[in-house]
């Protein structure tokens, strides 16, 4: 899968190890890099592990649209759909198999 980011800053540090660490600590980044290289290594959404440790999953309320993967709890790796118009099912629902590109839009608790 392709993978951009929301921000230059971002893109920046998830690309260098040294910064990954420094801003999220060496466990923190080793989780960062497993699960970017999961999605890098799916041919789409519908094949990122809905299981642990990966545990993608959809998100709800004012982040509808967005995904997250567990990190080290409480912390998820957040990111979206990279499409102008996401592709529907008939029933309204994000047609994960259409998804070939995501946005990383950062890590988070948002519990």
């Amino acid at each position: 899968m392709e993978i951009t980011f929301g921000s230059t800053k971002l893109e920046k540090t998830f690309n260098s190890d040294s910064l990954l660490q420094r801003e999220y600590g060496q466990e923190m980044a080793k989780k960062i890099k497993a699960r970017m290289a999961v999605l890098r290594a799916a041919p789409s959404l519908a094949l990122v592990p809905t299981a642990k440790p990966d545990r993608c999953h959809p998100l709800t309320g004012n982040r509808a649209g967005q995904f997250a993967v567990d990190l080290q709890h409480p912390f998820r790796l957040i990111f979206e759909p990279d499409a102008d118009s996401l592709p529907k099912k008939e029933d309204g629902g994000i047609d994960l198999e259409q998804v070939v590109s995501v946005r990383i839009l950062g890590v988070e608790d948002y519990h």
